[in-house]
């Protein structure tokens, strides 16, 4: 079978698909025109509440911000009059209040002092905001308030400001806000949580009520759900019955369009990565590591890179995705690996002390392919397991039994193990604390932040003091300046790496540099 007949097979597949979906939907189309048309509807709905809600929360946000920065004396006339002004614009604002720790010393507004004392927060973001969603705990006089709070001030609003019944048009309807329910109209109305639904619109026979579920995902996720009865809802739509029809099909035949091109795109690169990776067409590029007291090269991150053969350079975070869909990763890893033992292994534990990072992804830590193998090749090539670092992802930490016994079985066998990229995931200092971890890698993100003013750039304090706390060692990544190099080193960071010190390497570029840093 040539390499196109798989290809050739998966088209036809689909377009029998495709033939088959037009046959089902003869038998639909009566309703599916209404469908259409009220998902346009209640989508446009949902859109207008979404970007509402979006614009009031950040709205809000934004002030508390601009609340810290005030020059006014705390509790002064120009001060309470500056909350006043803020409130008075806002009809959705109950009230805004200044703390000191936990006493409220001043504030505008109708809500008395103890009302505002909520226990532990629903979400403490990255910026320094605190919210608390409505709760029996934030009740008051009957009204479930959400409360935001940055620094020493703090807003709380009425959550029912954020679904306007103008807009709702008869239709009840819920708002949810990063999977916590924020409000709903009326308050007290029967409306299933997002995840019981899927997006658009629901046909509840049952219940005889049309459901209809959509997402906006602009700074915060907002989830909107409404319903109405159904004999409303197919009132408003049995003259488009048969227009319906005719729609479907169109529908049917751009799907089937951008399917089939998607598919046979798809399964072309996914193709061509399988065979780079068969003939050893996968670069291998080193990025150095610094230790950043010494000035001293202790290693380098081993980076795959992938040109097709028509020249098109294909960036790492696609095709390391690519390989993920395709179950190729684990031998994207074997194949990097490889090259590394190859092209550098031997000079460096000729010159000893340097270690060479291997990336892992979650399918390497699934099964014992990667396990056996990197046992295998490293004996068979009598390199020590000590020059091979592993870096693990927060996100392939998912599985913590499984991460856990494999990295009991890396560091075994004489592999240190690095969490990546820390940061851009959800690890906390009690979720770390259960792996045997060596080194703890600094995201580029809090990297940049460093001297920027900007709110992550007082986050890496609080990471570097976790990492110290867990006795791990740690590398920053994307370090760009000196300036950012002398900050990490006066804050305890052992090594860093980036353009400041080296862009990724070829082989004997890597293996030059070691020589200068040597020599110099």
């Amino acid at each position: 079978m040539s390499r196109r007949d798989p290809q050739l097979l998966a088209i036809s597949l689909v377009g029998l698909a495709g033939i088959a979906a037009v046959l089902a939907m003869l038998s639909l189309y009566l309703w599916r025109g209404s469908v259409r048309a009220d998902e346009r509807a209640v989508g446009g709905l949902a859109a207008a509440l979404g970007e509402q809600a979006e614009r009031m929360i950040l709205d809000t946000r934004t002030l508390l911000q601009e609340f810290e920065a005030l020059p006014h004396t705390r509790c002064s006339v120009a001060h309470l009059e500056a909350l006043q002004n803020a409130a008075m614009s806002r009809p959705h604002i109950r009230a805004i209040g200044y703390w000191r720790a936990v006493d409220r010393l001043c504030g505008v507004g109708f809500l008395q002092a103890a009302a505002l004392r909520p226990p532990r927060a629903d979400r403490i973001y990255a910026s320094g905001v605190v919210a608390w969603w409505p709760s029996a705990a934030t009740e008051v006089g009957g009204v479930r308030l959400f409360l935001m709070r940055f620094g020493d001030h703090d807003v709380a609003f009425d959550p029912h400001a954020l679904l306007d019944e103008g807009l709702l048009q008869g239709r009840e309807a819920g708002l949810w806000v990063e999977g916590l329910r924020l409000t709903a109209q009326p308050e007290n109305a029967a409306i299933p949580a997002p995840d019981a639904l899927p997006v658009g619109l629901t046909i509840d026979r049952v219940g005889a009520r049309a459901l209809s579920r959509y997402s906006r995902s602009g700074e915060l996720p907002i989830e909107i759900v409404a319903t109405e009865p159904l004999d409303r809802f197919w009132s408003r739509y049995r003259g488009t019955l048969g227009v319906g029809i005719a729609a479907g099909l169109l529908l049917l035949s751009g799907w089937l369009y951008v399917v089939l091109r998607y598919t046979r795109h798809r399964l072309s690169r996914g193709t061509q990565l399988r065979a780079a990776i068969a003939r050893g067409r996968i670069t291998v590029c080193y990025q150095p590591i610094m230790d950043l007291a010494s000035g001293h090269c202790v290693g380098a991150e081993i980076l795959a890179r992938w040109t097709t053969d028509r020249g098109e350079v294909v960036p790492p975070e696609s095709f390391v995705q690519l390989a993920e869909r395709e179950g190729l990763t684990t031998d994207l890893t074997l194949a990097v690996l490889g090259n590394a033992l190859r092209d550098v292994a031997p000079e460096c534990m000729a010159r000893g002390g340097l270690t060479l990072n291997l990336n892992l992804g979650a399918q390497d830590l699934e099964g014992e392919r990667f396990n056996d193998a990197l046992g295998r090749v490293l004996e068979e090539r009598a390199v020590s397991p000590a020059l091979i670092k592993l870096e693990i992802t927060e996100r392939a930490l998912v599985d913590a039994e499984l991460a856990r016994r494999r990295i009991s079985e890396f560091r075994g066998r004489g592999h240190e193990v690095a969490v990546d990229d820390f940061g851009t995931g959800y690890s906390s200092l009690s979720y770390l604390s259960t792996f045997s971890l060596d080194v703890l890698k600094i995201d580029r993100s809090f990297v940049e932040a460093i001297g920027t003013g900007a709110a992550t750039s007082h986050v890496i304090v609080h990471v570097i003091e976790m990492a110290r706390s867990l006795g791990l060692r740690m590398v920053a990544e994307g370090v760009e300046s000196e300036m950012q190099a002398a900050w990490l080193r006066a804050h305890g960071v052992e090594g860093g790496q980036g353009y400041h010190f080296s862009r990724p390497l070829l082989a004997e570029e890597f293996l030059r540099f070691l020589k200068q840093r040597a020599a110099a």
